[in-house]
C-alpha cells in the first residue's frame, strides 16, 4: 500500500493581473493586487515594457523588484520603442494590444507555471478591454476574471453600440452632427442609463465610419467582457444600481468592490510600506500637500485633467485666465503633454505673476491624498472614473470638462443623476470658467452640491465598511477564486495520481461552488486488484 508523495497542503493562490497600459487602468489594478496580496495571494503584475520603464522612472528600481509574494513581469505592446514620458497614442495602442499581446502573454503564463519556485497560476485577472488575457486563460485551462475599470453606466453604453447601428443612428453622414444639435437627441429606449442624450454616451460612437479603430475596439471588447465568467467593477451598488441591474441581466457573476482605495483601509500593511506605495507612471510632487496645509478648509480649487486628456493652446489660456480671475487659491496639475502637439505646457508669464501668491502648479500628485485634504473644496476634472470615484469618496464636488471615452457619461451622472457637478461647455471661455468656479466654491449652489457630495461620501464609506456591500462582495470574490484554486489543485493532484487527464473530475467539481471546503491532501492506496483514492478536506475559513 502506498500514498502520494509528498501529501502536504497546496501552495498559496497565484493571481496574474494584466491592466491596459494607461494610468487610469493601472491604478485600480494595483489597488486590487495589493488587496489580494493582503489576503494571502501570490501576485504577478504584468505591465507593458514601455510602462514598466516609466514605473521605474517614477518609483525607482527598488519598487519594481517587488517582494517574495509580489512580482512584476512585462510583455511587449507591439508598438515602436519610445522614451516618451506620457501615455502612448490611444488608438494605435488599443489596436496593438489586441493584435500583438496574446502570444507573449501566453508565453509568460507558461513560464510562470514552469519556473521555480513553482507556484502555479490560480487565476488570470485581465482588463475588461484586454480580451486576449481571457483567451489565454481559457486556452491554458486557468480560471479567468475581468476587472472593468470605467463606470458601469459606461459599460452599458458600450453594450448599446450595436443597437445604435441597427437603428440607423450611426454612422453619421458627415461631421456636421457635432454642431447641428444631433448630439442633443434624447434616447429613452436605452435600458440601464437614466435621462441620457446621444452626447452622453461613451464618445467613441461619434463616427462616420464603422471601421473606426476605437468604435470597433471598445464595442467588441465590452461585449467580450460581458461574457466573462466573472466581472469585477470598481463601484458600489447604490451609486450605479440601475446600470448594474442591466449588466446582471446579462451576467449574474458581477462583483462590485469599490471604491477600491477605500476598501484597502481594512487590510494591514504587511511589509515596508509596499501596500501604501503608489502606482503612478509620473513622479508625484509631495510638496503640494504641504502647500495645501496653509489654506482654510474647503477654500482651494483642485484642477487635474487626468493622464490622457489634451487641449488646444487657446483652451489652456482660457482655463488659466478663468481660474485667475476668480481670485481663489488653486492647485493645478499640469502634465507637460497636456497641450496638443507640444512637449511642454507654457503658461503666460503675466498669468504666473498674477497667481504667484495663491496658485501652485505642478506636473503630478497623489490625487487621493489631495482630494482627502480638508482645504480642497472643489475639483475641476476631466471626469475619468478614478477621479470621479475619488471625488465622491472625499466629498468634493466637481466642475466637469469631459474629454473622451466614458467621461461624457460620467459627467452626465455627476451633474444630473448625483447632483454633485457643474458642466463646462466644450468651447471653453474664461468668463464661464470664472462664473462656475465662484458658483462652486462660494455660491449657494456649491453649498448644496457639497452637502449632496458628503451624503455620497458616507454611502461610499458604508459600502466599504465591515458588512457593507463592497466589503462583502470582495470576500465573496476571494471565496470564488479560492474555490477555483482548490478545484484546480485537486485536479492536478488527480492527474498525477491517475496518470491521465482530469477533465471529468474538473467538470464535476466546477459545480461545487457552494461547498465551502478546502482540499488539503490526496492519498492513493493500491492493493491486489483494487485502487482507492482518498481526498482529505477541511472547512474553508472563507465560508
Amino acid at each position: 500500500m502506498e500514498s502520494s508523495n509528498p501529501p502536504h497542503t497546496q501552495k498559496k493562490p497565484h493571481a496574474v493581473l494584466v491592466p491596459f497600459p494607461a494610468q487610469g487602468h493601472v491604478n485600480p489594478f494595483m489597488h486590487l493586487a495589493k488587496l489580494l496580496r493582503c489576503n494571502g495571494f501570490h501576485i504577478t503584475f504584468v505591465n507593458t515594457e514601455f510602462n514598466h520603464k516609466r514605473l521605474i522612472k517614477s518609483l525607482g528600481e527598488d519598487f519594481v523588484k517587488g517582494l517574495p509574494d509580489f512580482q512584476f513581469e512585462t510583455i511587449p505592446d507591439g508598438l515602436p520603442p519610445s522614451d516618451k514620458d506620457a501615455t502612448q497614442d490611444v488608438p494605435p495602442l488599443c489596436d496593438a494590444t489586441r493584435k500583438n499581446c496574446h502570444a507573449p502573454f501566453k508565453e509568460l503564463v507558461n513560464k510562470l507555471n514552469s519556473s521555480l519556485p513553482h507556484i502555479p497560476v490560480t487565476c488570470i485577472i485581465g482588463d475588461g478591454i484586454m480580451g486576449f488575457a481571457g483567451r489565454v486563460a481559457k486556452e491554458l485551462g486557468i480560471p479567468e476574471l475581468q476587472l472593468w475599470t470605467p463606470s458601469s453606466v459606461c459599460f452599458v453604453g458600450y453594450l448599446h453600440y450595436d443597437e445604435l447601428v441597427n437603428r440607423g443612428i450611426i454612422p453619421f453622414k458627415d461631421e456636421s452632427f457635432m454642431v447641428d444639435g444631433t448630439l442633443d437627441t434624447r434616447l429613452d429606449w436605452i435600458s440601464g442609463i437614466k435621462d441620457i442624450r446621444l452626447k452622453d454616451l461613451p464618445s467613441f460612437m461619434r463616427v462616420t465610419d464603422l471601421s473606426d479603430i476605437m468604435f470597433d475596439f471598445l464595442g467588441s471588447e465590452a461585449k467580450n467582457c460581458s461574457r466573462s465568467s466573472t466581472i469585477i467593477i470598481n463601484t458600489f451598488e447604490e451609486l450605479e444600481d440601475e446600470a448594474l441591474n442591466f449588466l446582471r441581466a446579462k451576467n449574474q457573476n458581477i462583483y462590485t468592490i469599490g471604491p477600491l482605495h477605500l476598501l484597502g483601509r481594512h487590510f494591514p500593511d504587511k511589509e515596508n510600506g509596499f501596500k501604501s506605495s503608489g502606482s503612478s507612471l509620473w513622479k508625484n510632487d509631495p510638496k503640494c500637500i504641504k502647500w495645501l496645509n496653509k489654506w482654510k478648509p474647503s477654500s482651494v480649487l483642485y484642477i487635474n485633467y487626468g493622464s490622457i486628456a489634451v487641449m488646444t493652446k487657446n483652451h489652456l489660456k482660457e482655463f488659466a485666465w478663468g481660474i485667475a480671475n476668480s481670485k481663489l487659491p488653486f492647485l493645478w496639475i499640469m502634465r507637460p503633454d497636456v497641450v496638443i502637439g507640444e512637449e511642454t505646457s507654457n503658461l503666460p508669464q503675466e498669468f504666473i505673476n498674477e497667481v504667484k501668491d495663491r496658485g501652485y502648479i505642478t506636473s503630478w500628485c497623489s490625487q487621493d491624498q489631495v482630494l482627502a485634504h480638508p482645504s480642497v473644496g472643489g475639483f475641476l476634472t476631466h471626469c475619468g472614473w478614478n477621479s470621479t470615484v475619488e471625488a465622491i469618496s472625499s466629498g468634493v464636488p466637481t466642475i466637469c470638462w469631459p474629454f473622451f471615452a466614458d467621461q461624457q457619461t460620467n459627467c452626465r451622472y455627476l451633474c444630473n443623476t448625483w447632483g454633485i457637478g457643474l458642466e463646462i461647455n466644450y468651447d471653453v471661455k474664461r468668463d464661464e470658467i470664472t462664473k462656475l468656479v465662484m458658483k462652486l466654491m462660494e455660491g449657494e449652489k456649491g453649498k448644496e452640491m457639497r452637502k449632496k457630495c458628503l451624503e455620497w461620501k458616507k454611502k461610499a464609506i458604508d459600502a466599504t465598511d465591515l458588512g457593507g456591500s463592497s466589503y462583502n462582495s470582495f470576500h465573496k470574490l476571494i471565496k470564488e477564486i479560492l474555490h477555483h484554486h482548490n478545484v484546480s489543485w485537486l485536479c492536478r493532484r488527480w492527474s498525477l495520481l491517475s496518470g491521465g487527464g482530469h477533465g471529468g473530475l474538473w467538470s464535476l467539481l466546477q459545480g461545487l461552488s457552494e461547498v465551502n471546503v478546502e482540499f488539503v491532501e490526496v492519498y492513493r492506496f493500491q492493493g491486489f486488484g483494487f485502487c482507492v483514492t482518498v481526498f482529505v478536506i477541511r472547512m474553508s475559513p472563507y465560508a
